[in-house]
């Protein structure tokens, strides 16, 4: 069964319940530097685990002269308002989808460009490379240093209560509920859907009366949210991806001195890394336990939902906001969108 497997899976990655927010280091009161970190996991999930395993290495391997507290599950407040905390050094660092930083960066949610990626393999070719590049530059402008790695959130699936998705003609006029984002309103809307943009605490409910007949999400997102319970068919369309950027305030982060910086990028790059393997680990697992819950899955042909797409104008203008030398690294990577 799925939580069996999901119990047996953070056993072996390290993943632990701790009962306080953060470990503190013995030698806390006597670094040089003591840092936040925030994120908006729970505890005992990938990204949890490895952040907290990457901030215990700093602490030894820096002989205690940085000292980082990890604050999980948005302890520290929302998404929003732990980025404006990020902005002002009330928190040194944090992590925040692509998609949500664009409110401040918009190039930052070109990685969740529609059916831009054909798997994982283009992703990173993508986001360690000349796209992830132009990105960190904007948020640099944005007086915020990214971190070259990003983590892994998956690619996102859409699931419904009424037909699984098999051509694009299945989208026309199809209720689905998308997070409050231009991106997606934007994509969906080009595909004929109706998107109704529904804050995520609200998405059980609005599926399970109806006001909505679909969402999409990654697979982890679908089971953690027990969306099986309202929902009948699960078609993986890949058709976004995020990531989260880890992010630091610059002023927190120029005052470290070289040696440090070299210390802290090593090992969050390294928890970045061992966090992507979790997750596809993690995800191999998802796909039986959802069909022990009763989702039907099906695999659509992307391609012609990507020329719905393009034929609506929808890569156009996107590479207008994005901006020619983003848009260009983007193809690069996956051809030629528009």
């Amino acid at each position: 069964m799925l939580r069996s497997s999901r119990r047996q899976f953070l056993a072996t990655t390290g993943g632990v319940m701790l009962a306080a927010p953060f470990i503190m280091s013995g030698r806390a009161n006597a670094a040089e530097f003591n840092y936040k970190f925030a994120h908006n996991f729970p505890l005992g999930h990938p990204l949890a685990n490895r952040v907290q395993e990457g901030a215990d290495r700093i602490a030894e391997q820096s002989d205690g002269r940085i000292n980082i507290a990890v604050f999980p599950s948005n302890q520290l407040g929302s998404d929003t308002d732990t980025l404006n905390q990020l902005r002002s050094g009330a928190v040194e660092f944090f992590t925040l989808s692509g998609i949500i930083l664009s409110t401040l960066v918009p190039v930052a949610a070109i990685n969740g460009v529609g059916f831009a990626f054909a798997d994982h393999s283009k992703v990173w070719e993508a986001m360690d490379g000349a796209v992830g590049a132009s990105v960190r530059a904007a948020i640099a402008e944005a007086r915020l240093h990214a971190f070259p790695h990003m983590f892994d959130n998956g690619f996102r699936q859409i699931t419904t209560s009424t037909k699984a998705i098999e051509t694009p003609d299945d989208l026309k006029g199809l209720k689905i509920r998308v997070p409050v984002s231009p991106l997606w309103t934007s994509m969906f809307q080009a595909l004929g859907t109706a998107p109704a943009s529904i804050n995520w605490n609200e998405t059980y409910t609005a599926l399970q009366t109806g006001v909505v007949d679909a969402q999409e999400n990654p697979l982890s997102t679908v089971d953690v949210g027990k969306l099986y319970e309202v929902q009948n068919y699960c078609s993986l369309t890949n058709h976004m991806w995020d990531g989260f950027w880890l992010l630091s305030n610059a002023r927190s982060w120029n005052a470290l001195p070289e040696d440090l910086q070299q210390i802290v990028e090593r090992n969050f790059s390294q928890s970045a890394m061992d966090e992507r393997a979790d997750l596809a680990v993690l995800n191999s697992n998802l796909r039986t336990g959802l069909e022990e819950h009763g989702l039907a899955f099906n695999e659509p042909d992307p391609a012609p939902i990507r020329e719905v797409l393009r034929s609506a104008g929808f890569y156009k203008e996107w590479q207008a906001k994005f901006g020619d030398e983003a848009w260009g690294a983007l193809e690069g990577v996956t051809g030629q969108l528009t």
